[in-house]
């Protein structure tokens, strides 16, 4: 199957077993996670799953906007949650601790027409990237930083100035280049300190000139830097036009502005039309 998500940049969680909160994150993002994972205490599942069920049987949800994150995959609450989950019209699905192609074989054979988006947030994960991003059933991968350093060992994503670690950014990277072999989307891990927009407006800013499609948010506050960093700014468009207007009848590679603009220069002015919604360009 794979394909695209084909959502928005600023995706929200919102926990499972908080129904109240569900149309509101609807309302501020562009999708929401719905989380039957770390969001939701162990007790707390069971009514976060009939709560997931009623939502699931309302005639006016907004499915292609929902990804619920279920609990890793061989453990009881997983299949209690995918359980539930077959008697719903949700099929986009966050499988968290994802570090095997055999978790998704096995996720394919419970749920028809799955849409899994591959969490890899350990050192094992992040290794299995590219294996799990070809995998029929992803369309997306996503990392994270704070179960990484926990599989490692270690005690901190970030250090005290709060720029990631090397390890950190090299998972990132590694994650990202590994969906875009595959030609499936990379989303940006969670920025953690909700008080800090402005390092998230910086990373989000890096995200989307990098190659991601959305980063995900944990609190509604976030959701506007996050889309703010993902359009594209009037001066970027316009450059992006010239760009795209002047290859017009160019046989080759041509010369703007003191710079060589050649094929993947035209690409990357294309990129910027369609995130100022532009749509399709030649």
């Amino acid at each position: 199957m794979n394909g695209r998500l084909g959502l928005g940049p600023a995706i929200l969680f919102c926990p499972a077993d908080r129904p109240d909160r569900y149309g509101k994150a609807l309302e501020r993002a562009d999708a929401v996670i719905l989380d039957l994972e770390d969001g939701v205490t162990p007790a707390g599942r069971p009514a976060a799953r009939r709560a997931l069920a009623e939502f699931g049987a309302s005639d006016d949800v907004p499915v292609d906007r929902v990804i619920v994150r279920v609990s890793p995959v061989g453990t009881s609450d997983h299949e209690r949650d995918v359980q539930v989950l077959s008697c719903t019209p949700f099929r986009t699905l966050m499988i968290p601790k994802a570090d095997s192609v055999e978790q998704f074989d096995a996720l394919a054979g419970s749920l028809d027409d799955t849409r899994a988006i591959a969490l890899c947030e350990t050192a094992a994960g992040v290794v299995a990237a590219p294996q799990l991003a070809r995998h029929p059933c992803v369309v997306a991968l996503m990392w994270g930083a704070e179960d990484l350093v926990v599989s490692l060992g270690g005690t901190s994503s970030r250090r005290t100035d709060g720029r990631y670690r090397d390890v950190a950014r090299f998972a990132r990277s590694a994650v990202l280049v590994a969906a875009g072999a595959a030609g499936i989307d990379a989303i940006d891990a969670v920025h953690v300190d909700l008080d800090d927009l402005a390092s998230l407006a910086e990373e989000a800013e890096d995200a989307v000139a990098s190659g991601f499609c959305a980063t995900a948010c944990l609190h509604p506050r976030q959701v506007p830097v996050v889309r703010q960093a993902y359009g594209p700014e009037a001066d970027e468009v316009e450059r992006a036009r010239r760009v795209i207007a002047s290859a017009e009848g160019a046989s080759g590679a041509f010369r703007l502005d003191g710079r060589m603009i050649d094929e993947p220069l035209l690409a990357q002015a294309r990129a910027v039309l369609r995130r100022a919604g532009e749509g399709r360009t030649p």
